[in-house]
C-alpha cells in the first residue's frame, strides 16, 4: 500500500464519492483513480465502499477505519515535510485558508499582503465558503486554517483564537422609509419587510432567527447570498431591506444608507480556526501573527501549547479598531529575506502538540 493511494481512497471520499470529481483533485485520470483503488482493496482483502454495478454508494464499515488511519497518515507525511521544508530554510511553500467570502474580502488583505511580502515564494490558495463548509475544509485537512464567525458561541474547533468583534447594520436604499427613521429600529420595523441576508440565516439556529423568535416573530427572507457585495446588489434591485456585517460597508456605497442594529442583534466574534495536530509551517505562522495583532509569538504559542487560552471578551478589538492598517514599520521584516536567512528566533514551533 502507498501513499498515493490513500491520497487517492481519501479524495474519493471528500468528493461525495465520485472519482470523476476527485480525479482532478488529485491530478489523476480517473481510469488511474480505479485502478489503484482496486489494487488498495486487493492488498488489504476487503471492500472500502459498497456497490452499485460501477457506481459507489457508500463507504464501508471497514473503510471507515481505514479512512481515519489514512486522513492521520497523510496528515503525518505533510508534517513531515513541512518540518523538513523549514528545516533546509526552503522558502517555497503554500498556504491553504478556507474562510468566508466577507472575511477574504475586507479583513485578510492586509495580513496577506504583509506575508507575500515576506514570503514571496509562497502561494496562497483561498477557499471561500460558509462557516460550515470552511469547518469541514479545516476537518479533512484541506486548508491549515479556517477563518469564520460565531454570534458569541465559540467554534466546535482544537484550537480557536478570536481576532475581532463586529457587528450588523441594515441596508436600505436612502429613499426607503427606514433610511429617514428618526428613532431606533426596533424589531417589528424589520419583521415587517423581506430581508435580504447571509445563507447562514436560513439554518434555524442562526443568531437572526433566534433573535426574532424570542420576540415572537418569525423573519421574512426574500434571498440570502453568501457575499456582501452579492446581498448589496440586490438591495439596490429592491429585493428587501439588507442585513449585512459592518466591514461588507464601502464609500463606493453611497447610494445606500446604513441603520445601526447594534441594539437588536447579538455582535460577532471573527475565530481564526486550527487542528492540533497540524504542524505549521513558518510562513502558516508569520501570517498568523499578523491578524492577532496585539499578541506576540510567545503568547501564541503558550495559548496553542494549551498553557494561557486566549479567550473572546472585553480584551478582543471591535472591527474598527482592528481594520485600521498598521504602518510596516511597526511590523519589521515584512520584505523578503535574503536566500538562505531565516527568522525562527521570532517564531514560535506551532502545531502538531
Amino acid at each position: 500500500m502507498t501513499f498515493l493511494q490513500l491520497r487517492y481512497f481519501v479524495a474519493i471520499v471528500d468528493a461525495g464519492l465520485n472519482i470523476t470529481l476527485a480525479a482532478p483533485r488529485v491530478h489523476a485520470t480517473q481510469s488511474t483513480l480505479s485502478k489503484q483503488l482496486k489494487l488498495m482493496e486487493d492488498e488489504l482483502g476487503f471492500l472500502l465502499f459498497t456497490r452499485r454495478g460501477r457506481t459507489l454508494t457508500a463507504v464501508t464499515p471497514a473503510g471507515l477505519k481505514v479512512l481515519e488511519h489514512a486522513r492521520s497518515a497523510l496528515l503525518a507525511l505533510a508534517n513531515i515535510r513541512s518540518l523538513a521544508a523549514d528545516t533546509r530554510s526552503d522558502a517555497r511553500g503554500e498556504l491553504h485558508i478556507a474562510t468566508t467570502h466577507t472575511q477574504a474580502r475586507y479583513a485578510l488583505p492586509d495580513a496577506l499582503r504583509r506575508t507575500s511580502a515576506r514570503y514571496p515564494q509562497v502561494t496562497v490558495h483561498l477557499a471561500p465558503g460558509g462557516d460550515r463548509e470552511s469547518l469541514d475544509r479545516l476537518r479533512r485537512n484541506e486548508a491549515e486554517m479556517a477563518i469564520v464567525s460565531t454570534a458569541g458561541d465559540t467554534p466546535d474547533a482544537e484550537i480557536a483564537l478570536p481576532l475581532y468583534r463586529w457587528d450588523r447594520v441594515a441596508l436600505v436604499p436612502r429613499d426607503h422609509p427606514l433610511a429617514t427613521r428618526q428613532d431606533p429600529l426596533r424589531l417589528e420595523d424589520l419583521a415587517a419587510h423581506r430581508l435580504v441576508s447571509y445563507e447562514s440565516s436560513r439554518e434555524a439556529g442562526s443568531s437572526l432567527r433566534r433573535t426574532f423568535g424570542d420576540a415572537g416573530l418569525l423573519p421574512e427572507l426574500a434571498m440570502t447570498a453568501r457575499d456582501g457585495d452579492l446581498i448589496k446588489t440586490y438591495v439596490r434591485a429592491g429585493m428587501g431591506v439588507g442585513i449585512v456585517a459592518e466591514m461588507a460597508l464601502d464609500p463606493a456605497d453611497s447610494d445606500l444608507h446604513a441603520v445601526p442594529i447594534t441594539h437588536l442583534l447579538p455582535p460577532c466574534i471573527t475565530w481564526l480556526l486550527m487542528r492540533r495536530d497540524h504542524l505549521l509551517r513558518e510562513h502558516a505562522q508569520f501570517f498568523i501573527l499578523q491578524l492577532l495583532r496585539e499578541v506576540s509569538a510567545n503568547e501564541l504559542r503558550r495559548h496553542l501549547s494549551g498553557e494561557r487560552p486566549i479567550l473572546a471578551g472585553p480584551a478582543t478589538p471591535h472591527w474598527r479598531q482592528w481594520s485600521t492598517p498598521q504602518p510596516s514599520a511597526a511590523l519589521p521584516g515584512v520584505t523578503a529575506p535574503p536566500t538562505g536567512t531565516r527568522s525562527r528566533a521570532s517564531l514560535p514551533e506551532i502545531g502538531a502538540a
